[in-house]
């Protein structure tokens, strides 16, 4: 596992403006084909195929996955929870947060709250317990929750 950090790190300080270039496409559309990606960056489909593989190898790509539009999941309701971490429990919280089922993503940060989660769930009554079972958890100090209303792309 750490030889696998050790190289994803050493990747991560040689990439160049077409591997960034072509990080960017893929976050766009991670469904193009080589042959478009290799136009657009104006470099053979064998040097997109030596590049994605390098990227994937190195664990710099660990994945692909699928977007929705937020209208594909009207029903569901989506927020952002500020967590505040008492003490040195940071470890059991982090361990918890991510088996909570309503937590889709989960960020550490250097700001007012330690962790910020993004949390999803289908009915309001599935949120408020999915709060409940959050805010119960052992080291929450305290937690601030904003329910998304609309979301704009940047």
């Amino acid at each position: 596992m750490h030889t696998k950090l050790a190289e994803m790190t050493d990747t991560l300080s040689k990439l160049d403006d077409t591997d960034h270039q072509l990080i960017a496409l893929l976050r766009d559309n991670a469904r193009l084909p080589v042959s478009t990606l290799a136009q657009t960056l104006r470099v053979s489909r064998g040097t997109v195929v030596n590049r994605l593989r390098k990227l994937e190898t190195s664990g710099v790509i660990s994945g692909y996955t699928v977007r929705l539009k937020p209208a594909a999941e009207a029903h569901r309701i989506r927020a952002w929870m500020g967590i505040e971490i008492a003490g040195n429990t940071t470890e059991g919280v982090r361990k918890a947060l991510r088996g909570e089922p309503a937590v889709h993503t989960l960020h550490s940060t250097n700001g007012r709250w330690d962790f910020v989660a993004e949390l999803r769930a289908d009915t309001l009554e599935a949120f408020d317990r999915a709060l409940g079972r959050i805010r119960a958890i052992d080291g929450i100090e305290s937690t601030e929750t904003s329910i998304l209303l609309s979301t704009y792309k940047a």
